[in-house]
């Protein structure tokens, strides 16, 4: 069975990118436009991993990803911040609130499905090693 993951940002070009790219790999992918329809398709679908835009009407990718995180039931689910915002303040913060992986606009699609695979390898075969970053990616 496909992993399911879904994609968030409010621009439809974007999304559109994440999509084609994530299905020609083999993965089923699922959209929302914002934060709040985030929430909304993550209780109805379960996704494997979601990939957030931070900057979004509605309800923000930050604070999605904190209540994704403080919710037992999808604090598990794995994150990849894909946004505009570069600073090192910026992915700080998206450390803090607890994304796996931060990757920065503007981006190549094979460079997100090569951390969508990582994810999902480290997921599947989890180390022991003490790896300060907690297996978190920056980009």
């Amino acid at each position: 069975m496909a992993k399911r993951i879904l994609a968030v940002d409010d621009e439809r070009h974007i999304v559109r990118l994440i999509q084609v790219n994530l299905e020609r790999a083999g993965y089923e992918v699922v959209t929302a436009g914002d934060g709040l329809q985030a929430l909304e398709v993550v209780a109805k679908e379960r996704p494997d991993l979601i990939v957030l835009d931070w900057m979004m009407p509605q309800l923000n990718g930050m604070e999605t990803l904190k209540r994704l995180k403080a919710n037992p039931a999808t604090s598990n689910i794995p994150v990849i911040m894909l946004t505009a915002k570069s600073q090192d303040a910026d992915v700080f913060k998206g450390w803090q609130s607890g994304c796996d992986c931060y990757l920065t606009k503007p981006f190549n699609p094979m460079e997100l499905l090569t951390f969508v695979k990582r994810i999902f390898t480290e997921l599947e075969n989890p180390t022991d090693d003490d790896d300060e970053s907690g297996g978190r990616i920056v980009i």
